[in-house]
């Protein structure tokens, strides 16, 4: 993600959004100028705080895994600065590499990884992204996308569009696509209410789209946003980095392991039979927004139908949507205390 940017047509929007905060009050005229310049000074005041990006992050390209047989799988990971993971200072630390790594221990397979994330990257980026992809002939994809639309306030429909085509297009070459819907906005410590309730609506309204989009195009969705939210308000010394904006290497590597269980699955690590209707099925549009109030969800297609899925991570046991799997109460997968996050997700120093 990169900083806070208003055109005149935000303005505008932020004006409309004034005006309908000064219907709730009854008080219309005086509010909505009140509202609208409220918003703006805070825009302006997130803009001055958080620092533009200063050097790209380290790319973690490569192979790892390489002790291990077999023909590499090829992952390639698009998106923003949460996809690049922008603020950490180690190859290992970042998104992919600690995807690439877990993937290739739990498969013992290599994986190599090619990192085309680009920092401050919104939607309309991603063809281009997947243009460079496909020179690659993915086996899987990850992508990280949308927080940068919610503080551009682009145009939902077209970011909703351009990541649809993305996984389309990678779906057409037989090319697995996973989706980290767009990040809770409004956990970000240097944006105020009631700016920050808007960006929070907006990070849920796109993340709700774009998981209809993806598993249209046949790609799955994880929502991360009030997960990684709720985590963040609550330690935002711990998960956020030194600009208070990016996460940091905890927040990452937490966003990762969010991640992970939905990657092995779409690489046919993933046993289980689909539930009955009543614990998971959906049409998409309720699986979508029910995947938005219940963080760490994932999506999926089931004919015309959308499975959702909370799967295990940081030691929860498996679960169906919302209910504990038989098989689960006695499957203990826990994190010890005091073993970090990138732990969970799958590296190790041996690795690196």
């Amino acid at each position: 993600m990169s900083t806070i940017s208003f055109t005149a047509e935000d303005r505008r929007r932020i004006k409309l959004a004034g005006q309908v905060l000064g219907g709730v009050t009854g008080a219309l005229a005086t509010v909505t100028a009140v509202s609208a310049g409220l918003l703006l000074r805070q825009a302006a005041e997130a803009r001055r705080i958080i620092p533009m990006a200063e050097a790209p992050p380290p790319r973690g390209d490569g192979l790892y895994g390489a002790k291990f047989g077999g023909p590499p799988i090829s992952m390639v990971i698009l998106g923003d600065s949460t996809a690049a993971g922008y603020g950490v200072h180690r190859p290992r630390e970042t998104p992919g590499a600690l995807l690439a790594t877990g993937v290739s221990r739990r498969l013992r397979r290599p994986v190599r990884l090619h990192r085309l994330a680009v920092v401050g990257s919104m939607s309309s980026g991603l063809p281009y992204q997947v243009d460079n992809a496909l020179e690659y002939r993915p086996d899987v994809a990850v992508i990280f996308i949308g927080g940068n639309d919610v503080t551009h306030v682009s145009d939902r429909s077209g970011a909703v569009r351009h990541l649809g085509e993305a996984v389309r297009r990678l779906r057409e070459v037989g090319c697995k696509v996973v989706v980290g819907t767009c990040p809770d906005v409004g956990a970000i410590q240097p944006i105020k209410p009631p700016l920050r309730w808007l960006a929070r609506k907006w990070s849920r309204d796109l993340a709700a789209a774009q998981t209809v989009a993806v598993v249209e195009a046949g790609g799955r969705t994880v929502s991360i946003g009030g997960l990684l939210g709720k985590m963040f308000e609550a330690d935002p010394v711990r998960m956020f980095g030194s600009d208070r904006f990016h996460p940091s290497v905890e927040g990452y590597a937490r966003a990762a392991a969010v991640v992970m269980p939905t990657l092995m699955a779409v690489l046919g690590e993933d046993d289980r039979t689909v539930p009955p209707a009543a614990d998971g099925v959906r049409n998409l549009q309720e699986a979508a927004q029910e995947a938005v109030q219940a963080p760490g969800t994932e999506v999926s297609a089931a004919g015309r139908w959308a499975v959702l899925r909370r799967h295990p991570w940081f030691g929860e046991p498996r679960t169906w949507f919302g209910h504990r799997s038989a098989s689960s109460a006695t499957a203990t997968e826990a994190v010890p205390s005091g073993r970090s996050a990138s732990s969970a997700v799958g590296w190790t120093p041996e690795d690196h």
